[in-house]
């Protein structure tokens, strides 16, 4: 097993990279006591022959530096392969704003050619490569060092099988015309909004129940704050103080550090020092937003009665239309989603690209009721009305 120490030898293998047409790619992170992942080891793997087509990547040694990597990621005639790929990108995006070109998600092309939803690599491991994967490894601390050989082996399992994958799913997706289809789902992994983490969004991963304006306001700020403080000092917002804290902030509104200490939910650390006068400040700030400022409650968009039944039918349409062309269901469409088409107050993107060819056309058609659906056996029938 080749473990990469320098730069140098980084530069030669990622130009041995350059003469194939893909490369495959995995991480090793630490993310528990942090706020942005801690990068660990880097996996690779062309499709060369022998040991030298598989590389460890080494990145906590001194004076190694990831540009030829990154060189290689925009290197456009060499497909990166990632299997699950939204944390791995989110690291290197974060540490060098760059994404790989041309990119290829193994598990959003697992999904498209009928492996089920959310397919794990372990999976597509043994139904494709017919192999089975050593798994005690995953949970490890790949920040200690030395690396064990059983963790060298299990982290370079994760490439060196992905070629076998990666090669099976392209060549289905070839013969079913779908490779555009794949193209346009893992566009949004390479959006930089995926990975935005805005402090003034950070109020809407925090699930209120109270229809108070003021009370939404004072969650937006301490929201903004905690968001703020993890960012600047890489800890994880939990760390700070958790949703349960800032509800119990939110609703006491304290005007001074005494009145931190009478909380039951704030953490010994969140009582005192920059953390408790974050807290004040965001709690004035919030207070001190005029009546006609503050924010409104957004309102959840009333169905039309009725639409049950046909979102029932949707559901109907969408499972057969999945396994008549071996297609996830989620990534056509989601529960909510039929919910919104029946009522129709959404679901547009139902009704574009692949996922109009799939199931889209015919979920229009037996909302205007131009289609019924019938049994057939044991399978779902489209009669044309």
């Amino acid at each position: 097993m080749k473990t990469i120490t320098t730069t140098a030898q980084l530069a030669e293998f990622c130009a041995d990279c350059a003469k194939f047409d893909y490369v495959t790619i995995d991480t090793e992170f630490l993310r528990e006591r942090t706020y942005y992942s801690k990068l660990c080891l880097i996996q690779m793997a062309h499709p060369g022959e022998g040991e030298e087509g598989a590389v460890l990547v080494d990145v906590l040694e001194d004076g190694l530096e990831l540009d030829p990597l990154y060189e290689l990621f925009q290197n456009e005639s060499v497909t990166k392969v990632f299997h699950a790929a939204r944390q791995d990108l989110e690291i290197f995006f974060v540490d060098r704003q760059v994404f790989p070109k041309p990119f290829f998600d193994t598990q959003v092309a697992a999904m498209v050619c009928g492996f089920g939803e959310q397919v794990g690599y372990e999976t597509l491991v043994r139904k494709i490569a017919k192999q089975q994967l050593d798994k005690s490894s995953r949970f490890t601390d790949w920040s200690q060092r030395p690396l064990s050989d059983k963790q060298k082996t299990y982290a370079l399992g994760d490439v060196t099988h992905l070629r076998e994958i990666y090669e099976f799913l392209a060549k289905k997706l070839k013969q079913t015309n779908r490779t555009s289809w794949v193209e346009e789902e893992v566009e949004i992994l390479t959006n930089p909004e995926t990975y935005n983490s805005d402090p003034n969004s950070a109020w809407r991963r925090v699930k209120t129940r109270s229809n108070s304006r003021r009370f939404l306001a004072t969650v937006q700020a301490l929201a903004k704050f905690r968001e703020e403080y993890a960012q600047t000092r890489n800890v994880p917002r939990n760390r700070v103080f958790k949703d349960d804290a800032l509800m119990e902030v939110a609703a006491t509104r304290p005007k001074a550090v005494n009145d931190l200490g009478k909380s039951r939910m704030l953490l010994r650390e969140a009582r005192k020092g920059q953390i408790a006068e974050g807290i004040l400040e965001a709690v004035k700030q919030a207070d001190a937003i005029p009546n006609d400022d503050l924010p409104v409650i957004a309102k959840v968009k009333q169905r039309p009665q009725g639409s049950e039944g046909l979102a029932d039918l949707l559901r109907v349409l969408l499972k057969a239309k999945a396994e008549e062309a071996g297609v996830a269901q989620k990534l056509i469409a989601n529960a909510s989603e039929l919910d919104d088409i029946a009522a129709g107050v959404g679901g547009d993107h139902v009704f574009r690209g692949w996922r109009s060819e799939v199931f889209g056309n015919d979920a229009k058609d037996l909302c205007e009721g131009k289609i019924a659906l019938s049994a057939s056996g044991s399978s779902v029938k489209i009669v044309r009305i």
